[in-house]
């Protein structure tokens, strides 16, 4: 999965989403996780359109899933509400259809890097939360390409591994200020793709993916160093393709493929980075869903 989660304040992360996904063809559903119990619903108006490979970011306010995939690559951007969870579609989407993106926020912006058009591409789309403007960076991703994980600190936004015609571990960076683009000295632990990417305060995570292999491995980034640790403990089972959100205390990584599709839900407790599973996965065992918290 190709997912972020934005920097919001604490207080409004109540919940985090899963939306979207392929089960045996794409569907619409969003799947949500109240963060105090765990509980999973899921929402009456799921996605304007059943999709895959789509990306999410989120505002203070709202939720969005950008692009994907429903039987071809689409533009549209679909926002949700986190008040009443009420859907809307915005009438500018991306720049351009495409689909496994990596998505992630500012406080006043979120942004979509990467992904695939025709060919893969090193655009990144930018939309200001107060009017949901949409524009263009001048300057993109390192090198074009699709399947990486996003995720954001306070001051800057990255974009973590993905394929350029092959895997790569290289992590762009984008300081938000001036939207000013740098690549971190060191990258993943090893080259790859179709991660989930989620966040603390401190740290970025990316999670899982495929090297060549279904992988469990958990890289974790300190943003006032950009160092990189590997976790002991990695997700529960080897997969690709999870979605990430993340709440004050605790991050997560939904559903996924490793053989076949799972409904597991991973969670790591940000003090410790301990893994636990949820005793209720998502509503039905699906991949390449987009992840995002609010």
């Amino acid at each position: 999965m190709v997912s972020a989660v934005s920097f919001v304040p604490p207080f409004f992360l109540v919940a985090g989403y899963a939306a979207g996904g392929f089960e045996s063809s794409e569907v619409a559903t969003v799947d949500k996780f109240l963060f105090i119990t765990d509980a999973r619903s899921t929402l009456a108006t799921g996605l304007s359109a059943a999709r895959q490979l789509a990306t999410g970011f989120a505002s203070a306010e709202n939720g969005y899933a950008a692009g994907g995939n429903a039987a071809s690559k689409v533009a549209t951007v679909d926002k949700f509400l986190f008040t009443t969870d009420a859907r809307s579609t915005l009438a500018t989407g991306l720049s351009a259809a495409r689909s496994v993106a990596a998505g992630f926020a500012s406080r006043e912006n979120g942004y979509v890097a990467g992904g695939r058009e025709v060919s893969n591409v090193a655009t990144v789309d930018k939309f200001l939360f107060t009017t949901d403007a949409r524009s263009t960076l001048a300057t993109g991703l390192s090198a074009a390409r699709q399947s990486p994980a996003g995720f954001a600190s306070r001051e800057n936004g990255y974009v973590a591994g993905g394929n350029t015609g092959s895997n790569v571990a290289t992590v762009d960076k984008f300081l938000f200020t001036t939207d000013a683009r740098s690549t971190l000295a060191t990258g993943l632990s090893a080259a790859r793709t179709l991660a989930a990417g989620f966040a603390s305060r401190e740290n970025g995570y990316v999670a899982g993916g495929n090297t060549g292999s279904y992988v469990t491995t958990v890289d974790k980034f300190l943003f006032t160093t950009d160092a990189r640790s590997t976790l002991a403990t990695g997700l529960s089972a080897a997969r690709q393709s999870p979605a990430g959100f993340a709440s004050r205390e605790n991050g997560y990584a939904s559903g996924g493929y490793g053989g076949s599709r799972v409904a597991t839900v991973d969670k790591f407790l940000f003090t410790t980075d301990a893994r636990s599973t949820l005793a209720t996965g998502l509503s039905a065992a699906r991949e390449s869903a987009a992840g995002f918290a609010g």
